[in-house]
């Protein structure tokens, strides 16, 4: 992919850099208290034997967790290759390589190229793509059962943080941009496809929903 010359600059905003931090603070601290709430929902439905897809997860922390805890296997789709290389290092580490695909797919653009899963997870995705109902429909459209994402809240504050953020990324020349969805739009998309809330919002900084067939 390309860097910031690409229109969402999804290379230039998650870089290898940042993937190190990222994997490094899982080795040391297990996962944030966001992903341990989603791992948990998703556990609580039932994820022995299920397999899972998990839309940009980063080093895959999340999918590590749900492995151990008895999931059949996990596809992780991303925008920017940085992760990948620190990804298969922890896989290997947990010696669960075996179970696990990367991909560098975008599949709001191609969902038909993606198979569905039994669970799909965005965790603090939403937020980094501009068309929601797009990516949300996508998702949706691939979760034979269980669908959990997190998105910040849309309320003033977390729209005068996230303006802060754009502003400053826009000063390094970069086109990547975050934005704080409408939860009810999102969850709108979410039951047009048959899916409804299962557990309460959960979360103030990081929101966490979780919808079912």
């Amino acid at each position: 992919m390309a860097g910031c010359c690409e229109p969402r600059g999804y290379d230039q905003a998650f870089d290898p850099r940042r993937a190190r931090r990222s994997a490094g603070r899982y080795r040391s601290r297990g996962l944030s208290r966001t992903a341990r709430r989603i791992v948990d929902l998703v556990a609580e439905r039932g994820v022995e034997g299920a397999t899972v897809l998990e839309i940009g997860g980063g080093v895959g922390d999340l999918q590590i967790e749900l492995l151990k805890r008895g999931a059949a296997r996990t596809t992780n789709l991303e925008l920017s290759a940085a992760y990948d290389d620190e990804a298969r290092r922890l896989l290997a580490d947990a010696g669960l390589a075996d179970r696990a695909e990367r991909r560098l797919h975008d599949i709001a653009a191609d969902p038909d190229a993606v198979e569905p899963a039994d669970v799909v997870i965005l965790n603090r995705v939403v937020c980094c793509y501009p068309d929601f109902r797009r990516l949300l429909g996508a998702a949706a459209d691939h979760a034979r059962r269980q669908l959990v994402f997190s998105h910040p809240p849309r309320n003033v504050f977390s729209r005068a943080a996230l303006a802060g953020e754009n502003l400053s990324i826009r000063i390094t020349g970069c086109d990547f941009r975050v934005f704080a969805h409408p939860p009810a739009a999102m969850l709108a998309v979410l039951a047009e496809k048959g899916m409804r809330p299962v557990a309460p919002t959960q979360g103030r900084l990081w929101q966490v929903q979780a919808v079912a067939r």
